[in-house]
């Protein structure tokens, strides 16, 4: 489902747009240094819980949501779902007056939408100082906590090395035929492609690869790795950086390449404006921007935070605009859709 239709038919039946956040809780956000911390501690242990909304694997943030608990002795309580998923439910929830979540981790442009909302509240982190260039947008109602790459999965068993592709060219020849796949909804991945490349040459060769070797369009990136890994898909274009590595060391015969030019889904996290639990929901932002970035790193995840490693070192990576992947959602699904899910099925 697309984002801004998912907004529009939740908008269409809620309740007239919460209230800003109480001036105190504002304060709250901006403070620093030993103030911010013992502020948002007591509170936080008074609160006792946070809940989470988030469309990352649970596997992968578990790890964060354990160290957060065992350090400040706060319960994380999550629901997971797809991004667009958690966007209509916070919306919903919120608009009806539910004071049911406290803070959301999800991608950039879900993030904007809700920014857009009025639903976020802007936090002004200690560490944001510590993290990457364009990480943070300028009304600072959310962050990135981490950058997820689009990379190229392949079947170390179906796919021999010295036949790899070195750039998208490559995969115009017929050797290709009945081996790729792709993701049914990146459409801001190709949108942002098609900048770098030129939009008329893009489509031409989009076209061409599909024309010449088809394609096979699955739902969901962990399902695409995964069918990656077991030789389904044996090349799949649009699959996250982190999740070959996880299935390389579970034994699968998986890896992966990256395509030039390299480019990444802004992750982020925010607190919500109205949560039930805000001291507990700023501590835990800053324990994903800080403490938690070394633990996502460990899960492969691609860290926001310049004071821990990227596995990409200094390649450049190019960023999917959040507001863009908002407003151009329209004209970028049609050519997507045009191109791989229309001509996938003929």
């Amino acid at each position: 489902m697309r984002l801004l239709t998912a907004v529009a038919l939740t908008l269409a039946f809620a309740a007239p747009a919460a209230a800003q956040a109480p001036p105190d809780l504002a304060a709250i956000a901006r403070l620093q240094g030993e103030a911010r911390t013992k502020a948002l501690v007591e509170g936080a242990r008074k609160e006792g819980e946070v809940m989470v909304y988030h469309s990352s694997q649970l596997e992968d943030l578990k790890p964060v949501f354990d160290a957060f608990t065992q350090k400040y002795g706060v319960k994380v309580r999550n629901w997971r779902s797809s991004s667009e998923n958690v966007v209509q439910r916070t919306i919903s929830e919120t608009r009806a007056g539910r004071r049911e979540v406290d803070f959301i981790e999800n991608n950039s442009p879900e993030m904007e939408a809700l920014s857009r909302e009025k639903m976020l509240l802007r936090v002004d982190s200690p560490h944001y100082a510590d993290l990457r260039p364009n990480m943070l947008p300028a009304h600072r109602e959310y962050a990135t906590s981490t950058m997820d790459v689009f990379v190229q999965a392949y079947n170390t068993e179906k796919v021999k090395r010295e036949e790899l592709p070195k750039t998208f060219q490559d995969l115009v020849d017929p050797r290709w035929k009945g081996r790729l796949g792709i993701e049914a909804e990146d459409q801001a991945w190709f949108g942002t492609l098609l900048k770098d490349m030129g939009e008329a040459k893009g489509v031409k060769l989009f076209s061409d690869i599909v024309a010449t070797n088809g394609i096979s369009v699955r739902k969901g990136h962990t399902l695409l790795a995964t069918l990656a890994a077991s030789g389904e898909v044996p090349l799949a274009l649009t699959v996250y950086n982190y999740k070959p590595p996880q299935l390389k060391a579970k034994g699968a015969a998986v890896d992966w390449i990256v395509l030039q030019p390299a480019i990444a889904q802004l992750h982020a996290v925010a607190v919500l404006s109205k949560g039930s639990h805000p001291h507990a929901a700023m501590l835990l932002f800053d324990f994903f921007l800080g403490e938690g970035q070394a633990i996502l790193a460990a899960r492969n995840f691609v860290p926001s935070n310049s004071k821990v490693p990227s596995p990409f070192g200094d390649m450049p990576i190019k960023y999917i605009d959040a507001g863009e992947a908002i407003d151009k959602q329209d004209q970028w699904t049609k050519i997507y859709q045009d191109i791989f899910i229309k001509r996938a099925g003929k």
